[in-house]
């Protein structure tokens, strides 16, 4: 009789093991839905570092969960890879946040860069309209064709601020901002050129 009933008492305890080592499937899909949204947030490009570890974490979490599926059902544990994926789940979110938080930034930036080189472009076209043409008019031709060139360039900043690449966005902005500023600069060098050349001519002619 005693017997009989450990037998029952051992039979219970399997049978309450194998209930309870059940793949952690819900979990992992709340897990993998996290992270789905973290990289919807941009977190790939604005927290590149934190994802690749969440990501890491993820496989990880997985591979426990692979290796106490290939076990006998009576020796199956999968509290560490539930802990790993409470742990995915708690970071996705944090990762997320901070991705959203430096993609609007980047955002806010990126539009600022866009009014900048505008701005750049609108007075460099107002320089060209007061340069001299005098002998230089091959070389002011070729300004203009310059400042043409980055007018253009600004629907490609406005193409990926629409996208929502405002990384790429800045980027380009700031390489037009950076020539439109050399233009500038080379129209201001032959206004003085023109300027001093006219005075020179000036005195002679007094003579």
């Amino acid at each position: 009789m005693k017997q009989s009933f450990i037998c029952c008492m051992v039979v219970s305890a399997l049978a309450l093991t194998m209930g309870c080592a059940k793949p952690p499937t819900d979990r992992l899909g709340a897990a993998e839905k996290a992270v789905t949204e973290a990289r919807a947030a941009g977190a790939p490009t604005y927290t590149a570092e934190d994802f690749a570890k969440l990501e890491g974490m993820l496989t990880a979490a997985k591979n426990e969960s692979a290796e106490q599926d290939a076990k006998l059902a009576l020796l199956r544990d999968y509290a560490k890879a539930e802990q790993l994926l409470a742990a995915v789940e708690i970071d996705a979110a944090r990762v997320k946040t901070e991705a959203a938080k430096k993609k609007e930034e980047a955002k806010i930036a990126a539009i600022q860069s866009q009014r900048a080189a505008q701005e750049a472009l609108s007075t460099t076209q107002e320089l060209i309209n007061k340069a001299p043409v005098g002998k230089d008019r091959a070389a002011l031709q070729a300004i203009k064709a310059d400042a043409q060139g980055l007018t253009a360039s600004l629907s490609e900043v406005q193409t990926a601020l629409d996208a929502g690449d405002y990384q790429a966005a800045q980027t380009k902005a700031q390489a037009i901002l950076e020539k439109t500023q050399a233009v500038q600069a080379e129209i201001q060098r032959a206004m003085t050129k023109a300027g001093a050349a006219k005075a020179q001519k000036g005195k002679q002619v007094k003579k």
